[in-house]
Formats: C-alpha cells, structure tokens, sequence
C-alpha cells in the first residue's frame, strides 16, 4: 500500500491489492513454476536482471505478498517467508556468516534456536558465545571478536520472559559495526517494533501469534534497510565483494537497502531450500488478519491470570512483566507500553511432581509443544522442549526447573481461572 496506514489496517488489508476482476482474498498460487514466452525472459530472472518468479522454492506470489504484510507492520522494506521459525533464524546468521566467523547471542533464548547455535552452527565452523543480556554494556562488549559478525536476542525470551533492553543491544551491536538481529515472535509487531529501537533485521517464527490457530509452520526475516554494510566490507563480503554464481554481481551495489534479503532468497533459499508452502503462507495470511484483535484479547487475559496466581499460596514464583513487581516492568513500559504477549511462567511450591499432577489435572487447558495460539496450553519446558539443555544450561537460558510456561489464550478469562483453580485443588488432594 502506498499510504501509511496503522496496524489494524495493515493486518487486514496489506499484501495483497487485487486489480480488476481478480480474487479479492489472497489467492493460493499453488504451482511450482512459472511460465514465461521467450529464453530470454527467463534468463534475466535467473540473472537477477529482472524481478519476477519461476520456481517456488525461490519465490512465490502468495508468499510474497504475506511477506510484504510483515515487512509493513514491522516497518521494513524486505522480507521474506521461511519454512519455521528455526529455519529463519538459521538463514538470518548464515546469510552474513561462514565458516571461521562468530556471533554473540543473548543467554536466554529459546531452547531448539540455543541448540541450532552452540551445536548445529558449530558444525559448519561458526562460534557462537552466550552472554547474559542484562549484564552492562561494556561486559557484553567482552564477548566480541574480530571475526564477530553478529549480535542476537529475542525481544520477550521463551520461557523465560525476560524482556530485551533493545536499545541497549543495538548500541552494543553498532558500537562493534554488527547488525542486531531481534526475534520478535512474541509480542509481534503489534506490541513492539525493534526497527524503531534501533534493531537492523527482524525475524518471527510465524507458527505462533501471527498464524494463531496452530495450523501452519513458517518464518519470517525483515530487514529495515538500515544497516550500512558497505561500511564494512571486509566484514561482510558475500554482501559487498563480487557473487561468482550470478556472474559477479554484486548485491549492495545492485540492490541496495534490499541486498541483504535479495542475497538471502538467491543464494540461501536457492541452494537450501526452506521456503514456506504457499498453502501455509495463505493460512498464515488468514491468522494475520485478526492478529491486533487477538493480541489484545491474550494480553488481556495473561495479565488477569496473573494477577490471580500471584494470589495463589500454592504458587511459588510468578513471571510476567505486566506485574508491577516483576523485574523486566519499567522496560516492559518502555518497550511493550500495550502489553507484552500471552505467555506467562510460574513455579508450584510442591515441586515437580505437584506441577505435573496440576498439569494432569487440567480439563480446559491442554498440555501441548505449541505456544501462543488461540487456545490455552501449559508445558513443562526442562521435561519437553528444553529437555536437551543440562541443568546449569537451563539456569543459563533462563529456565528454572520448576517453570510452568502458561499461553493464555483468548477465551473467556473466567473459565480459564476456574480450570487453574480446580486443577490446583486436586493436585493439592
């Protein structure tokens, strides 16, 4: 859209602007290729020289479109979908790092992307250090290296909770001359825009908030365009030196404030071929319309549920920065001022074994893999999705133990309390 609408208009509208006689819902362009009249046509595409499609798992029009929604609430200028969250956060550090470089990661990051970057990562030649994002500016600085080509965290860590001192991050980051990468899948750009805290790229596991009815993996990677890599060029060479496999074209100098999400399509997507299925980019699509209005309602209901365990005596521990008495509050105002997301984590005073019986006790809430979709779901990460990471791992990323991750959904918040209160009594039992 060539005006700047607000949010709510873009959720709804963006993306897609059908011309005369066309769908008026985004279709599904459910085709592997594209058909094209001469040899020529086709080799500029190829080439780079022109834009345009010819195989999906570069580009597709339905994808294309739900991309540029993203890229629009996020306020970037490119985008592009991936096949899941991992797989975008795997090409977002891969698209600026080979083998012999290094990143800085914030500690407290989701388990599967910790994983991706201390073992997966390491196997292809590139290091990754952790370091705890609350610790100051010049003890982060520590971790840096010459060959440092990155800097990561989530803007709401999952489990955790902890809430990123964005700007704080980004000083650090171009202070080293390295784009900050923030994934911003939990408060999603409803709540938060890194871009205008001073974040360079962006990226989304699309699976959670965004699609919001658990029925469509993907990613997303937005770039802002503001990241000057040609400040750098030692630094950053597949960006700024000659691409031999497109004849020697270089992409800052071809595609400016795009090249970066040019070279991630054209080289990565090309050769590893993560794309996003144009069924679940539709799917997703679906989820992106309703995604201000969802955002509220989960905001809304974590912090009533909130309120309500923090008055339990069963409970031990409570995380969630709507609580005035939280330690990431005063950057959650400052931050996430509308709310933070619909994920909440708590710890039960009778243990382990009490919180799976609470879990098992459970008639409304389900307990499931998933996170941040319409319907309400607990899980016990250091049992299911961060059973990989040892003890001291857990602690490091934020995880206690204990911890009860809690995704309220959009249901009627009384209902949901009076499930928690219920299973509590009988766990009590």
């Amino acid at each position: 859209m060539n005006k700047q609408y607000n949010k709510e208009t873009i959720c709804v509208q963006s993306g897609w602007t059908p011309k005369k006689g066309e769908p008026r819902v985004l279709p599904i362009y459910q085709s592997t290729t594209f058909k094209y009249e001469t040899s020529e046509q086709m080799a500029k595409l190829f080439d780079l020289e022109e834009s345009g499609y010819f195989y999906t798992r570069l580009q597709n029009p339905t994808n294309d479109a739900v991309a540029a929604k993203i890229t629009e609430l996020e306020g970037g200028v490119a985008g592009m979908l991936t096949s899941s969250g991992q797989a975008a956060s795997f090409y977002a550090i891969f698209n600026i790092c080979g083998a012999g470089d290094h990143f800085v990661s914030a500690s407290t990051i989701y388990g599967g992307t910790y994983n991706l970057f201390a073992v997966t990562m390491k196997k292809l030649g590139i290091e990754v250090t952790f370091v705890n994002q609350d610790a100051s500016e010049e003890e982060i600085a520590k971790a840096f290296q010459p060959n440092t080509k990155v800097l990561f965290a989530e803007t709401i860590s999952n489990p955790g909770l902890s809430v990123l001192d964005i700007e704080k991050f980004a000083r650090i980051a171009h202070k080293q001359g390295v784009p900050l990468i923030v994934d911003n899948t939990f408060p999603t750009p409803i709540n938060c825009r890194p871009f205008e805290w001073g974040a360079d790229i962006v990226i989304h596991s699309t699976t959670k908030y965004m699609d919001g009815h658990a029925t469509a993996v993907g990613g997303a990677i937005i770039d802002s365009g503001n990241f000057d890599w040609d400040s750098y060029p030692g630094k950053f060479p597949g960006l700024t030196t000659p691409d031999e496999s497109y004849h020697g074209l270089t992409y800052t100098k071809s595609f400016g404030k795009g090249a970066y999400i040019t070279k991630a399509t054209a080289q990565l997507m090309r050769d590893l071929g993560a794309i996003q299925s144009p069924q679940n980019a539709f799917l997703l699509n679906v989820g992106l319309e309703t995604l201000h209005l969802r955002i509220q309602r989960h905001c809304e209901n974590a912090q009533k549920m909130a309120e309500y365990l923090q008055n339990d005596e069963r409970v031990a521990w409570i995380n969630y920065s709507g609580l005035e008495n939280d330690k990431y509050y005063a950057l959650a105002q400052k931050y996430l001022p509308k709310g933070s997301c619909g994920v909440l984590t708590f710890g039960l005073k009778g243990g382990r074994d009490f919180a799976i019986r609470f879990m098992d006790s459970l008639q409304l809430v389900a307990i499931v893999t998933h996170v941040a979709d319409a319907r309400s779901c607990v899980l016990h990460p250091a049992s299911h999705t961060h059973r990989q990471l040892s003890d001291e791992q857990l602690v490091s990323a934020g995880v206690q133990p204990d911890l009860i991750r809690f995704s309220v959904g959009i249901e009627n918040i009384n209902d949901l309390i009076e499930d928690v209160k219920q299973a509590l009594d009988k766990a009590s039992e």
